[in-house]
């Protein structure tokens, strides 16, 4: 998830239709348990290999996808499945996954990182994302789920190793199908999504067929940029709190015992960041396990040597506090780096932004919704640690 309420399959249905059986099964879960306690049953894996399903899909994005310029084709290797191969003959391999409203490209840093250190790397794209935001009003948990399974299975294929790493939402999605069976060697895990900083997320699968939009698209704003969505229907939030649940029972069965790398930000505004200190400490047992802690260091720290922490208030940088997407960004990348072109500029501000902002060399960088006196704040799109972060990230690679 990359927003919340603080505001493939490869085929994917027509969005026009809706299902009735998928209506019928939501009504049910209403009446007899709860939207809640509903749970999602496991996917059909239907062996597709990688390049058939990055074929298909990015014939679908072509035809489907409200692009956001003239260059065509650079939107559609942003937005689609993507293989980076190592220079040499490798037997590890990892997934990525994303969040919610994002795409592929969220790993476009890390999954040359993981290449250079001789690992094959593949992303999705997940069932309504990278085509126009109302793709996402008809769309389930099990769509999500459908194609990690799948694609795990064409890595299994390819490699003896094959890690899963994830994106808030996505990591989400890739914990839960490393409890579902024992071929996933470790985890990736990127600002986990477990828990919402939100007290209101339970009630979006209530509501999301009553008010399909938390923010209508009125035009006043844009919806999604190159890489992302900026505006997500009520029903894909409903699906992250889905696999937020799913997650969190998940982890109350059995502690997770393989290599897990977890990345967050102490001042995180989607996820509920003191909460992760503690699942971490308590759930992800593996002695190579490593927390990357971005902020002032939790009170696990003072017991648990994996935790490595690391400040996020960088004067010299013009960084107030670090946010939940920018830990997965180099400061040079073309598009979210210090001088990158799609600075977001809009970052809860009660003010609108400044037309300049795209130019300013006085804009500070911080989560969303940070403000302070002085001071004009951009979201913080890209990780100053980016190079130490992978130093870390390579060690869960050699941990077994």
């Amino acid at each position: 998830m990359s927003t919340v309420l603080s505001p493939g399959n490869v085929s994917r249905r027509p969005r026009h239709t809706r299902q009735p059986r998928r209506l019928n099964l939501a009504v049910a879960c209403v009446l007899l348990a709860g939207l809640a306690a509903c749970t999602t049953p496991a996917p059909p894996v239907v062996p597709t290999s990688f390049a058939e399903y990055q074929s298909r899909t990015l014939a679908e994005l072509r035809a489907t996808r409200a692009f956001q310029s003239a260059d065509h084709d650079r939107e559609l290797a942003w937005n689609g499945p993507r293989e980076w191969r190592p220079a040499g003959p490798t037997r590890r391999g990892v997934l990525l996954v994303h969040g919610l409203g994002d795409s592929p490209w969220s790993f476009h840093d890390i999954g040359e990182q993981l290449a250079a250190q001789g690992f094959l790397v593949r992303t999705v794209l997940l069932d309504g994302h990278g085509s126009r935001p109302e793709h996402l009003l008809d769309v389930s948990l099990g769509d999500w789920q459908r194609v990690v399974a799948t694609q795990v299975a064409a890595l299994r294929a390819d490699v003896d190793q094959v890690y899963l790493g994830g994106f808030s939402t996505g990591a989400n999605l890739a914990v839960h199908r490393a409890y579902a069976g024992d071929d996933v060697d470790g985890l990736l895990l990127f600002s986990p999504a477990f828990r919402s900083d939100s007290a209101y997320d339970w009630l979006t699968p209530w509501i999301r067929w009553v008010r399909p939009w938390l923010l209508t698209p009125d035009g006043s704003r844009p919806v999604q940029n190159a890489v992302r969505y900026l505006t997500v229907p009520t029903n894909g939030f409903a699906q992250f709190y889905r696999s937020s649940r799913q997650v969190l029972q998940d982890l109350a069965q059995a502690p997770y015992d393989k290599p897990t790398l977890m990345v967050v930000a102490e001042h995180d505004s989607v996820i509920d960041t003191g909460a992760l200190a503690d699942t971490f400490h308590t759930r992800f047992t593996h002695p190579a396990s490593r927390l990357i802690w971005y902020g002032n260091a939790p009170v696990q720290a003072r017991h648990d040597p994996r935790i490595l922490v690391r400040p996020d208030r960088l004067p010299d940088w013009r960084i107030s506090q670090f946010s939940h997407m920018g830990v997965l960004f180099s400061p040079e990348n073309a598009l979210y780096g210090r001088a990158g072109s799609l600075r977001i500029c809009w970052n809860g501000q009660a003010l609108p932004p400044r037309d300049d902002c795209a130019a300013d060399e006085t804009l500070w960088f911080s989560d969303w919704g940070y403000q302070e006196p002085g001071k004009v704040h951009a979201r913080l799109t890209f990780n100053p640690y980016f190079s130490w972060q992978g130093e870390v990230l390579a060690a869960q690679g050699t941990a077994h």
